[in-house]
């Protein structure tokens, strides 16, 4: 598949004349490792969206919870339409009104090492890996640092053959409790507070973009 047909789905949902969200023009660049990034969203349900750049674009789940640097949390992540390369900088508000109004702070951000093996111990391409359901790497970010693990499972209305069901994943940090020593920035152990979380890239809480875009939104009125 393209990047243009990956992304496909994303533009479809957005209306770039209203929205400052990225339309994605951004290309990669041969030899650059490949990024993730990890944004709070404070929609209509507060969430953070876990993103790894794969074949150009950035696949992207939605987790509930956040990750969790804690390897006995399973954290549960369902999957979005792709988004493309720029979003990996986005940070700003939503109008409401608009697919996923509300705001959003980077979290966390950096790159990735894929690590999946198969029985034989070869390495498994990343995106193969994805679509057997299982696949393992390790993030190299300002707050989250590791071996991580997305794992495909069949939930209940999969089972049952559910028009509606859509594919359930669980995020994990790998290793043993009592190995994690490291910091996320927010919190040692576990996963930040959402509302208290600031962004690797402002230091701005979720209320402070909020706030600073409304009062922006005055001033040009």
């Amino acid at each position: 598949m393209s990047e243009k047909d990956g992304l496909r789905t994303y533009r479809g949902k957005r209306h770039f004349d209203r929205t400052s969200e990225p339309s994605g023009e951004r290309a990669r660049k041969d030899g650059d490792e490949p990024v993730f990034v990890v944004q709070i969203h404070d929609a209509s349900t507060m969430h953070f969206d876990f993103r790894l750049e794969v074949d150009g674009v950035l696949k992207s789940w939605s987790v509930p919870k956040g990750p969790s640097t804690d390897p006995q949390d399973k954290r549960l992540a369902l999957p979005t339409e792709d988004h493309p390369l720029d979003y990996q900088d986005f940070e700003g508000v939503i109008p409401q009104g608009e697919y996923g109004g509300g705001t959003v702070i980077v979290w966390d951000t950096g790159t990735y090492r894929p690590t999946s093996h198969d029985r034989r111990n070869r390495p498994v391409p990343f995106a193969d890996a994805l679509d057997k359901g299982h696949a393992t790497f390790e993030l190299h970010g300002r707050k989250l640092r590791g071996e991580y693990a997305l794992t495909r499972f069949h939930g209940r209305e999969e089972k049952s053959g559910g028009s509606a069901a859509k594919p359930t994943w669980l995020l994990v940090r790998k290793g043993r409790t009592g190995q994690q020593t490291q910091q996320t920035g927010d919190t040692a152990v576990g996963t930040p507070d959402p509302h208290r979380a600031r962004s690797v890239r402002s230091g701005r809480t979720l209320r402070q973009v909020a706030d600073e875009e409304s009062g922006q939104g005055r001033e040009q009125g």
